[in-house]
């Protein structure tokens, strides 16, 4: 027969339920009244180049702070153009950034502010000839080296193998990409409303010209439309937990937090990359010039999410066998999309294979304090 609960043990479940029901009380008023939001991107850095909305960031990693800049060259990382950067420095102690300095890494962020009605008419060029190229040389001048590691994330990644691919010389040690799809026609009903649905992203844009975020929004909730329901039961059972509502805070005020996606670059988008699946079928130009993705022949790392909805891991998988690279290497990881840069998954396994990817194929430099220099407007 089951041992039935002393009383004593009834008396404590009361009491913990008690006391948890008033911390969900609490928490919940805090939600609702947006109050005690926890901070984001607070490791330090400096803008050491601007052009238009975008901003070059340098993190300082002091000896005091981090232990320095122990490898060489740096670490420049190309962010999405659909949502904030701050997913990779979400919080102390939860930081992809952060546990790069750490490891002796030299790190800057090409981040692209939020475009407006001047960011209009970019096209994809403008970023791959010009912003990207316009940050490696900055990078090269403030750190004194002749390359760069570049990594890029999501679909800053399609941006760095872009890059990488039209500017075959660029000077770059080694060339990493995180969740970035190349095989458009399993990108879920955002892209197939573009694809085979008949919509046209002029059909979208706002009155700057450009797609707004409650577009791509809406398109990323429309792949998991009971995502919101279970996320919202999971917080009530967990909602006495200071630790927990603070780190819910920070992840789903990052999944719904995105930028407009410029107009022209989005028309782009669209018809090269959804409509042609341009990069899986080698039908790739940039300002006019056929771009191939075997003339990617740098050392490559792509990481990709087993359990990732918002880019399935069928529209990543085949990237590996389209470089051209013969250093190239393929990390899965049972994670979900933010799973691959915060939290558990992040920490243990996806951060510290890339830091030793990276740590491979770089020179170990004296530890010396970070420069700080003034920021560069070009």
């Amino acid at each position: 027969m089951p041992t039935l609960p002393t009383p004593q043990t009834v008396l404590d479940r009361v009491r913990r339920d008690v006391e948890r029901n008033a911390l969900r009380a609490r928490n919940g008023i805090k939600l609702v009244a947006g109050v005690d939001r926890p901070g984001v991107g607070c490791t330090a850095k400096d803008v050491v180049w601007q052009r238009g909305r975008s901003q070059l960031w340098h993190y300082r990693n002091d000896l005091d702070a981090h232990g320095g800049v122990r490898h060489s060259p740096p670490l420049l990382i190309v962010f999405s153009m659909v949502s904030r950067s701050y997913i990779l420095d979400l919080q102390p102690g939860n930081s992809f950034v952060e546990q790069l300095l750490t490891a002796g890494f030299d790190v800057y962020m090409l981040d692209w502010g939020e475009p407006d009605e001047r960011d209009a008419q970019n096209r994809l060029e403008d970023y791959v000839d010009d912003y990207i190229p316009a940050a490696v040389d900055r990078v090269l001048e403030i750190s004194g080296c002749g390359e760069v590691n570049l990594f890029g994330y999501c679909f800053g990644g399609d941006l760095a193998l872009l890059y990488a691919a039209h500017h075959p010389d660029a000077p770059l040690r080694s060339l990493s990409v995180l969740a970035t799809p190349v095989d458009f026609r399993h990108m879920g009903p955002l892209a197939d409303i573009f694809r085979v649905g008949g919509l046209e992203v002029d059909q979208v844009v706002d009155v700057d010209g450009n797609v707004p975020p409650r577009v791509v929004l809406q398109g990323f909730k429309s792949l998991t439309p009971t995502a919101e329901v279970t996320r919202y039961v999971t917080l009530w059972e967990r909602l006495w937990s200071d630790e927990y509502v603070n780190a819910y805070q920070a992840m789903t005020g990052w999944s719904d937090d995105h930028v407009p996606f410029p107009g022209a670059a989005a028309r782009e988008t669209v018809d090269m990359l959804v409509r042609a699946n341009g990069m899986l079928t080698d039908r790739l130009a940039i300002a006019g010039d056929r771009v191939h993705l075997s003339d990617v022949r740098v050392p490559f790392l792509t990481v990709l999410a087993e359990r990732d909805h918002i880019v399935p891991p069928d529209a990543t998988a085949p990237l590996i066998d389209l470089v051209g690279s013969p250093d190239r290497h393929e990390l899965r990881l049972p994670a979900g999309h933010m799973g691959l840069v915060v939290g558990r998954t992040a920490a243990r396994t996806t951060v510290p294979t890339i830091i030793s990817f990276l740590e491979r194929r770089s020179d170990e430099v004296s530890p010396a304090p970070s420069v700080r220099p003034a920021a560069a407007e070009a």
